[in-house]
């Protein structure tokens, strides 16, 4: 990917992330584990690998995603915008492993989705589930 998150995730953050997150139901788009320094993001549904993104310490604590691949096969995964993707990763991580608001995130995945031709009238509400789905509370 050419464009990562710039968020520095904190090492409380990190010991969460590789924790995982796994749906519990059909409104559960997205499952995240990790092996070493990458965490892997899938779709639930399909098994698919969309994205796969290496964390790498910072000086004075904490992660930064240093590199990430996004699935460009279209019968696989949507997305060609490479805003998009960047935005979709880190809102996986945080609105669904660690089930943050994600309030920016949100609005930033509406606006890009509604400047997508055919999209522009779209409701945020389906935007949103329709991408990233729901995060069942632990």
């Amino acid at each position: 990917m050419p464009q990562l998150p710039q968020r520095i995730w904190s090492d409380e953050d990190w010991e969460r992330i590789q924790r995982g997150y796994a749906a519990r139901d059909m409104d559960e788009k997205w499952n995240v584990f990790t092996e070493g320094e990458v965490a892997f993001l899938h779709r639930s549904w399909t098994g698919r690998g969309v994205f796969a993104a290496t964390f790498t310490p910072v000086d004075g604590g904490g992660r930064r995603i240093t590199h990430a691949v996004v699935e460009r096969d279209p019968d696989r995964y949507r997305g060609t915008n490479d805003d998009y993707d960047c935005l979709m990763l880190e809102l996986v991580i945080s609105a669904i492993v660690l089930g943050e608001p994600a309030t920016d995130l949100r609005s930033r995945l509406v606006e890009l989705t509604r400047a997508r031709p055919g999209s522009a009238d779209a409701p945020a509400g389906v935007i949103q589930h329709s991408a990233l789905g729901l995060r069942s509370d632990s």
